[in-house]
């Protein structure tokens, strides 16, 4: 059982730039219900938002001694509509990243040296998110470090390490493949059709 799910804002300088924003001089740290994990390949859009985005991650998975273990893909999916809501009004980001199936992820793979890895999304074929991993702002072991400082990380809690540029509404229909890639070279890749 996940019991947390560490997200960080803004932690690639072109999303930041995408939404008006600006890199913070700390980790902006949020989380996503563990509940809302979605292991499926079917991704199911709420019936009460009209603007589910796609946030392509690089996620970790924390051992029992508390370091990261393995490594996945996953989807920061975010109802955009009602976070432009909760950002107006001060309110938490809950409703808008932790309802149903929130974070699907792929399967776990060893880690690899982050400075040799790619991420791309492709939607309906379409490349809409690429990034190396080594644009991340704040590094993966910064990142455990700091949630390990101020959070009760448990056994078994997932970190995902941001976003960059390119994210973007899901419609059903729409098929969202995910890939990482190791000096040019697959070593992951995921599918997820939208209904």
């Amino acid at each position: 059982m996940h019991k947390n799910i560490w997200a960080v804002g803004r932690n690639y300088a072109d999303h930041a730039k995408e939404m008006n924003a600006v890199p913070t001089k700390e980790p902006m740290i949020f989380l996503k219900a563990g509940s809302s994990l979605n292991h499926d390949q079917v991704i199911t859009l709420p019936d009460w938002s009209e603007d589910i985005h796609h946030e392509l991650e690089l996620a970790f998975l924390i051992d029992k001694n508390l370091n990261l273990s393995h490594m996945t893909l996953a989807l920061d999916l975010t109802a955009r509509d009602k976070q432009a809501e909760a950002k107006r009004t001060g309110a938490p980001w809950t409703l808008a990243k932790s309802f149903t199936g929130a974070c699907p992820v792929g399967k776990w793979v060893p880690i690899q040296n982050i400075e040799t890895l790619n991420l791309y999304l492709l939607k309906n074929e379409q490349i809409v998110q690429t990034t190396p991993a080594n644009d991340m702002i704040f590094k993966p072991e910064f990142l455990l470090d700091y949630i390990k400082k101020h959070f009760p990380v448990m056994e078994n809690d997932i970190l995902l390490t941001g976003t960059p540029a390119g994210v973007g509404p899901c419609k059903k229909g729409d098929l969202l493949i995910a890939k990482l890639t190791k000096d040019n070279n697959p070593i992951l890749t995921c599918h997820w059709n939208v209904k």
